[in-house]
């Protein structure tokens, strides 16, 4: 960390004491990151309410808290010092109602579990290196802009399988095969 840096806080709050602690050690290795581990909702909104977060890691398997629970609660709350801050979720698998609760909660990113420490700590330091604009609604809604993202439409999630004569399968693309 260079001369006059800012440190970034990042808060987690996970299913269990283990996925915290190591989320929390991993996280912490990072020289520009200041990490904070949390066992309760209250807990992390206590903190919230005297210090200035710049992300947040939740869990949607959390029993108590689960991530849009604590999404809806932390943007709800007039005191939290920054409410800009950001809210990456971490989910065993991404269904609809997921899906949904994430964007109605203002989530900004979801992690499928499992997943390397290694890897949240990549998407922690690229989305804290993202300028952050949240939006607030007349509705209440808080959190990320949404409204210029394009949904991938229909069809690009259809497969389109090639029919061959034989059962060469091309290893590099639709390179012509010598008979």
């Amino acid at each position: 960390m260079g001369l006059g840096a800012v440190l970034k806080v990042v808060a987690v709050l996970a299913a269990n004491p283990a996925l915290s602690s190591i989320l929390t050690a991993v996280l912490a290795g990072s020289p520009d990151l200041r990490v904070r581990e949390f066992s309760t909702l209250t807990a992390l909104n206590t903190y919230m309410r005297l210090t200035a977060v710049d992300l947040v890691v939740a869990d949607f398997d959390c029993q108590d808290a689960p991530a849009d629970k604590v999404s809806s609660t932390l943007r709800a709350d007039a005191q939290v010092v920054s409410p800009a801050f950001q809210l990456l979720a971490l989910a065993r698998t991404v269904t609809p109602g997921t899906r949904d609760a994430a964007i109605g909660a203002g989530i900004d990113e979801v992690i499928v579990k499992p997943m390397s420490p290694r890897y949240l700590l990549e998407r922690v330091v690229s989305r804290l290196k993202l300028p952050r604009q949240p939006v607030v609604s007349n509705s209440g809604y808080r959190g990320p802009e949404r409204r210029n993202r394009l949904l991938p439409s229909a069809k690009s999630n259809v497969v389109t399988f090639i029919q061959r004569r034989d059962n060469v399968v091309p290893l590099f693309g639709d390179r012509p095969t010598q008979v």
